[in-house]
């Protein structure tokens, strides 16, 4: 990866230029008896748990404000594996697109994670690591539509009812980026979450259990919230 994407920046970026590609990831190809292990560990009891295909990032550079990735296709249960082991070998990372929603009274709606799913009880925005669904017929990675797409999946909220935000900001970590656009939705924070809830409980499929509302950093400390969640969220918050 280049040297200008580093681990513990927050980076405002215009676009995201990511195309999938040919790469031989080694630890998928040389630890599969292992990852076969681990996920029978950590998908066992969680019938919900699919081991699907999903997209990684191993090259990535930000040139003029755009951000450039290289992605590669491989199952969940060796990003997991990987993931678990501490990110062994060459830069490799899970490069997903995150809904910053946010109410109009400016507090944050961020999802509780089922206890059925692979990250239960983690509290953060709507969010998807890339799949097939993701990918245009020119093998490009359509970051933008996973916003909504997720946004939807997760909430039942739709798209005639959010306001979509241009650019991107990137929170960059060891094995993770998160690319953060901002959705904003006209209603106070109360509001919208008793309608996401109602929503939910008409889903094929709910992942959340909670939609969780937060005004300031503080309320993020009564919740599991991933490092770089709280990152993103100060600076915001510090920027307001």
């Amino acid at each position: 990866m280049s040297g200008d994407v580093a681990d513990g920046t927050i980076v405002r970026i215009s676009r995201v230029d990511a195309r999938v590609e040919a790469y031989d990831w080694a630890f998928a190809r040389e630890d599969a008896e292992g990852i076969v292990a681990h996920w029978a560990k950590i998908s066992a009891g969680k019938p919900a748990m699919f081991n699907g295909r999903i997209m990684l990032q191993h090259r990535a550079a930000i040139r003029d404000g755009v951000f450039e990735a290289g992605y590669f296709e491989t199952d969940y249960a060796a990003f997991m594996t990987w993931r678990d082991a501490g990110h062994p070998g060459p830069v490799i990372r899970n490069g997903f697109a995150m809904a910053a929603l946010r109410a109009s009274d400016g507090a944050f709606l961020c999802g509780k994670m089922g206890g059925h799913t692979a990250n239960a009880g983690k509290v953060y925005f709507a969010a998807g690591t890339p799949d097939r669904e993701d990918v245009r017929p020119d093998g490009t990675l359509d970051l933008a539509g996973s916003v909504t797409r997720e946004l939807g999946e997760e909430t039942g909220l739709r798209l005639d009812e959010l306001s979509v935000g241009e650019g991107w900001t990137a929170v960059i970590e060891q094995g993770r980026i998160a690319f953060m656009r901002e959705v904003g939705i006209d209603l106070p924070a109360e509001e919208a979450r008793a309608l996401m809830l109602g929503r939910m409980k008409e889903l094929e499929e709910e992942e959340l259990s909670d939609i969780v509302v937060i005004r300031s950093l503080v309320d993020t400390q009564a919740h599991d919230m991933p490092v770089f969640m709280r990152r993103y969220l100060a600076h915001i918050f510090d920027g307001n």
